[in-house]
């Protein structure tokens, strides 16, 4: 029984671990990485092909949005999800499956111009179809067998619609032992969705530590706040715009504007507009809705009960086409606009902006993280004029942040979960933070809890059988970008490369496979593989 850690290592996104135990090898999460890069990861220790399955915590992108890549290389297993998880993944690896296209498409149209080499994707769309169709969905806290030896159950982590904790039982050669996933826990008190379960049971964890360093504060009135923003913004006559993530917040903010004018807090612009306008959005709010009875919270629930759509009311508007974007510009009346994407940085949340930002009338609201380096972040920190494209574009609107929103426990959330479990655990393994968050909160974890914690580097493998370490890594700093491939020709070679090696290790399961064949036929397929290396063998150049 071997755990790889792979990525989400001393950093926040790029989650994937790889198991081997009881005769399979298979992965939990496979993520892409979001943002700077600080630390090198590891390769998958297999080919993809030689995989059996996936076990996936959530549908965000930094847990799933490797998967369409990994079918392109071989896997062919099934992916073992939540139903919700699946249906949001539906969406949402085909929308990144879209930029990847895109943003080559674009390259490649700058880039011929300039005699440069072709920029391939990463995936594309057929890959993510792929991998949607493997999808094997199964509902919360049913244990589910998937292979001799190996068994799972996935717990509502209550960070995402349809998110988990993952419980595996492990066994091999007459020893069993359970590890958890925790996956992303969520934060209390959200609105739809439920707050997180605990588990009770584990030999061992592997844990986030997203804010594992702090906490967020005393919970705002975000009913009041919201109102509050809405009036001001309507009395003077603008609009108010709300850059937002597609899924999870986006369906945040409809359930506190049904709230807002069930309760009739916005006086003097009764039946005012709101505008959802990302087709993502509108898809997720769509399976937010199919999913109510599975991920919703006692009082969601409650509504359903009474008839009423938690995220749904009178005045709510659906944009899909670009014209339909583009007319919301040219309604005179005071509305809120709901669009995509979260930090400013592409999608139709731009095009807003450019109408939008110039005028003191209007209001720009921030209803979550914005990273260093983007446009929302420069928005924030006071900028008075940007670009958006090719123009500049005044700062003059009002610029608001709504504090305190955040789908992630926080450092006393993340400790009341670990402290759940009846008998601690015999390790802790802390991953999914920053740097030095991963390390204080495995400090947090000894300290309070007496538990045996470790924050480990890609590369890092475990014994789970033992409970030793089999290897531990340091970790490996990236360098800047000039010992990197620059050059699009560099890039594409290299990814072809790694394609190569990819098929070089199917190769070799294949030629597993293939033990017990007539001698005849293994040795037609040795004369077959020793022609192909006499032809390509460069040893000599």
């Amino acid at each position: 029984m071997k755990l790889v850690f792979l990525g989400a290592t001393h950093e926040v996104t790029g989650s994937c671990y790889y198991l081997e135990a009881a005769g399979k090898r298979f992965l939990v999460d496979c993520g892409m990485e979001q943002g700077p890069d600080y630390y090198q990861n590891q390769e998958l220790p297999v080919s993809p092909s030689e995989l059996d399955f996936v076990v996936l915590t959530h549908a965000h992108i930094d847990h799933s949005g490797n998967l369409p890549a990994l079918y392109s290389k071989g896997f062919r297993g099934p992916v073992y999800a939540t139903e919700a998880t699946g249906h949001l993944c539906d969406i949402m690896l085909r929308d990144s499956a879209h930029i990847q296209e895109f943003e080559a498409e674009w390259r490649n149209r700058k880039g011929k111009r300039q005699g440069k080499e072709a920029y391939v994707p990463l995936y594309t769309m057929e890959d993510a179809l792929g991998v949607i169709r493997s999808f094997s969905c199964c509902p919360y806290d049913r244990i589910l067998t998937v292979a001799d030896g190996i068994r799972i159950r996935f717990v509502d982590a209550g960070h995402l619609l349809g998110s988990a904790s993952v419980e595996l039982w492990l066994s091999e050669d007459g020893t069993e032992k359970k590890i958890v996933f925790s996956g992303d826990i969520g934060n209390h008190d959200q609105p739809l969705i439920r707050d997180p379960q605990y588990i009770h049971e584990a030999d061992y964890v592997v844990m986030e530590s997203t804010y594992g360093d702090r906490t967020h504060g005393e919970r705002p009135d975000y009913i009041s706040l919201l109102s509050e923003i809405i009036q001001r913004t309507f009395d003077r006559g603008g609009n108010l715009v709300i850059p937002s993530f597609a899924v999870g917040r986006t369906q945040e903010m409809l359930y506190f504007i049904r709230q807002i004018k069930e309760d009739q807090r916005v006086q003097g612009h009764d039946g005012f507009p709101v505008y959802v306008d990302s087709p993502l959005a509108n898809e997720a709010t769509t399976i937010f809705s199919e999913h109510t009875y599975d991920c919703y919270d006692e009082e969601a629930i409650e509504l359903i009960r009474k008839g009423i759509n938690p995220i749904a009311f009178p005045g709510l508007r659906t944009s899909i086409t670009s014209d339909d974007s583009k007319a919301i510009n040219f309604v005179e009346e005071s509305k809120v606009i709901i669009s995509a994407s979260g930090m400013c940085d592409a999608g139709r949340i731009k095009h807003h902006l450019k109408h939008n930002l110039w005028n003191p009338a209007n209001t720009i609201l921030f209803v979550g993280y914005q990273a260093v380096g983007t446009l929302g972040r420069s928005l924030l920190e006071g900028a008075s004029e940007v670009k958006l494209f090719g123009e500049t574009v005044a700062v003059g609107a009002e610029i608001v942040q709504m504090p305190g929103i955040s789908g992630h426990a926080d450092v006393n959330g993340l400790l009341e979960w670990a402290g759940a479990f009846g008998k601690t655990p015999e390790r802790f393994f802390v991953t999914h933070g920053e740097d030095s968050v991963t390390e204080l909160f495995a400090a947090r974890l000894h300290e309070e809890l007496g538990a045996e914690a470790y924050a480990p580097f890609s590369g890092t493998a475990f014994d789970l059988k033992t409970g030793s370490f089999i290897r531990e890594m340091s970790g490996i700093r990236l360098e800047k970008a000039e010992k990197m491939p620059s050059s699009p020709k560099a890039q594409k070679a290299a990814r072809a490369f790694q394609k190569l090696l990819s098929v070089g290790q199917r190769l070799i399961s294949v030629i597993r496979k293939n033990e017990g064949t007539p001698n005849k036929d293994l040795e037609k397929f040795a004369r077959e593989i020793q022609s192909l290396c006499d032809r390509w063998d460069r040893t000599d150049l």
